[in-house]
Order: structure tokens, then C-alpha cells, then sequence
């Protein structure tokens, strides 16, 4: 059975390490309500998220032994919606752009009239563990 798992562009920046396809990575899963993703990568998209990857605070999960099967970067166009009076930029809905990758690192190469916002990472938990 396969995952799909949305990984943070500024949780890999942070204090994440790269990752590509084919390798097997150790991540903590959050379960996710789709409806958060839904402006960034459409409703439909974003109900085949079954997780996300966190790097914080979440010491109380065990982590997750996955092995990458694909990895797509996600960009989009931000705006201030129309008639608001706070500058604050929201994902416009249908301006998705995925691109496949073989390899993530938390920056992408940019893109015009869009922003890197994540990745979508189809997985499958590890068979076999490193050791």
C-alpha cells in the first residue's frame, strides 16, 4: 500500500535532511485534515494526502521507516484575496503546478507566476529497516 505524504519546503530548509527516490528515510507522520491543502494543491489532490512529515516537537511519535517511491514538487500562485484589508497571501486555488524530481532539498528551481510551497511524496513503509 502506498502513501501520500506532504512535505513542508521550510521543514526541509530548516533542520531536514534531502531525500530521493528510492531511498529509505526515517519521518515522523501527522495525520492531516486534506482540507488544509485543499487551496494549495486542489480538493481532489488533497484528499490523497494521508500524511505529513514534521521535524517539530513531535518527540512522542515513533518515527516512520518509509521508502520513497516519487517525489513532486508543489508550486503555486499566492494573492491577497480580493476585497480584503489584510496583506496576507493565500495559495489561489487551480494555480497548482506539479513537477516531478528525483531528488528533494527543500528549494526548487523557480518557476514563473508561481512559489514553491512542498512536496507530495508517494511511499511505502520500509521492508527492510538500516540497521
Amino acid at each position: 500500500m502506498t502513501l501520500t505524504i506532504w512535505v513542508d519546503d521550510w521543514q526541509i530548509q530548516c533542520c531536514g535532511g534531502s531525500f530521493t527516490t528510492g531511498e529509505v528515510v526515517s519521518w515522523t507522520l501527522m495525520e492531516v485534515d486534506p482540507e488544509d491543502y485543499a487551496d494549495v494543491v486542489g480538493s481532489e489532490r488533497a484528499a490523497e494526502i494521508d500524511f505529513r512529515e514534521e521535524h517539530h516537537g513531535q518527540e512522542e511519535h515513533a518515527p516512520t521507516w518509509l521508502e520513497v517511491l516519487a517525489i513532486a514538487e508543489v508550486h503555486c500562485r499566492y494573492d491577497v484575496p480580493s476585497g480584503s484589508t489584510a496583506q496576507v497571501h493565500y495559495p489561489v486555488r487551480g494555480s497548482t503546478e506539479l513537477v516531478p524530481v528525483k531528488e528533494a532539498d527543500g528549494r526548487a528551481e523557480a518557476r514563473p507566476d508561481v512559489s514553491f510551497a512542498g512536496y507530495l511524496v508517494t511511499a511505502r513503509r520500509a521492508a527492510d529497516v538500516p540497521g
